[in-house]
């Protein structure tokens, strides 16, 4: 895969808007893994069943915090996007799939919301791109298709 076809991007000016969205949370969420470790790195992985938490937690938060950052900035998005999409299907698949069979679907729901929203913002990114406001665009430009 040539660098210009990773890097280009058909997606409007607004897809800055989800890029903006999507990247603020997942470095927000990386940095709280870290701050607070108890309540949602370590600690929770290790609540909610995860293996090697002490490893995981770290590592899921580092994943967070850089890919978060490539996205904010719109370099290498549609990869960035990637680890952030599984991510999200783990953090569904472990916190709120087990919600349907006690508090019920309703809660499920309630709480799903973000990640729902951060798991299709990240899908929209890997199928769109960065954007024309992207450092990915710049790097498209620089770099014309033979």
């Amino acid at each position: 895969m040539r660098l210009t076809s990773l890097l280009s991007t058909r997606a409007p000016r607004a897809v800055i808007l989800v890029r903006l969205l999507v990247g603020a949370v997942f470095l927000s969420e990386g940095i709280q893994k870290f701050l607070f470790p108890a309540a949602l790195g370590v600690g929770r992985f290790a609540k909610i069943g995860i293996p090697s938490p002490e490893i995981m937690a770290p590592f899921v938060g580092v994943v967070e915090i850089v890919c978060g950052l490539l996205v904010l900035a719109g370099l290498l998005t549609s990869l960035a996007a990637i680890p952030l999409i599984i991510d999200m299907i783990v953090a569904i698949l472990t916190t709120k799939l087990p919600m349907l069979a006690s508090p019920g679907f309703w809660a499920m729901a309630h709480e799903a919301r973000t990640d729902w929203c951060m798991l299709l913002g990240s899908l929209f990114l890997l199928v769109a791109g960065g954007g024309p406001w992207s450092i990915d665009a710049r790097l498209a430009s620089s770099h014309p298709r033979p």
